[in-house]
């Protein structure tokens, strides 16, 4: 039997390197396509683009945080071609007052200061233990110097134009993993509780020790729970 196809979408900031270790774990499991996220400034354009990277036929679609904004939005427009969703530290609610904010206020500092933006978010992307992990560390850094100021302020007009994707929710027929680190306090558990109550027979699963970078901070726990989801679309 062939493996399906597996389109993996990165978060803000991030490239192919945060799903290194699973596309190294799942090579047996799925080909993996990485998406671009730097180039496009809606979620809606970034989706049309991820999608037009895969093959012809049925894919399963992973994103994290802002890929995951992306996987919901390809789901709405490849519905009949999605044959799985896993939703990683990541909301369906829309971006809030407050929250576009704060974007739009280190929008403005990326103009001229991009390493004091980055070095703000490290500490909010990962776990305080993490943080002391020079490698970790660097990986992140080199990820969001790769992407640069200009598509770091593309990414955040995406994000705070992102549509509210709860009314969507109970329209996902396809097997959906719903995973987020323990501690990650800028996708909290209680935004998965609801994403994974709203989609009918999802699986949610919580990574020990684990902030929002969860494929990075866990790799292991993602490649394996990846691996269980994917045997799914199998049957």
């Amino acid at each position: 039997m062939s493996k399906p196809n597996l389109l993996l979408i990165p978060g803000l900031l991030c490239d192919r390197r945060l799903w290194q270790a699973q596309v190294e774990a799942l090579r047996h499991s799925a080909e993996c396509v990485v998406a671009d996220v730097a180039g496009r400034n809606t979620i809606a354009a970034l989706a049309t683009a991820a999608i037009a990277k895969m093959p012809p036929g049925p894919f399963a679609v992973a994103g994290l945080s802002m890929g995951g904004y992306v996987a919901l939005e390809v789901v709405r427009q490849a519905a009949a071609r999605v044959a799985g969703l896993a939703l990683l530290d990541t909301t369906a609610r829309p971006d809030s007052d407050q929250a576009t904010a704060d974007r739009q206020r280190m929008m403005k500092l990326a103009e001229t200061d991009f390493d004091r933006v980055v070095n703000a978010l490290l500490p909010k992307l990962l776990l305080p233990a993490h943080m002391r992990d020079a490698g970790l560390v660097a990986t992140v850094k080199a990820m969001a110097k790769s992407t640069g100021a200009q598509a770091y302020c593309r990414q955040q007009e995406a994000i705070i134009g992102r549509v509210d994707s709860r009314p969507h929710l109970a329209k996902i027929a396809c097997p959906t993993l719903v995973l987020c680190g323990r501690e990650d306090t800028l996708t909290p558990l209680a935004l998965h509780e609801e994403m994974a109550n709203a989609i009918p027979g999802s699986r949610l699963v919580v990574a020990p020790q684990c902030g929002h970078l969860s494929p990075l901070e866990q790799p292991q726990f993602v490649s394996m729970n990846l691996v269980h989801w994917l045997s799914g679309l199998a049957r």
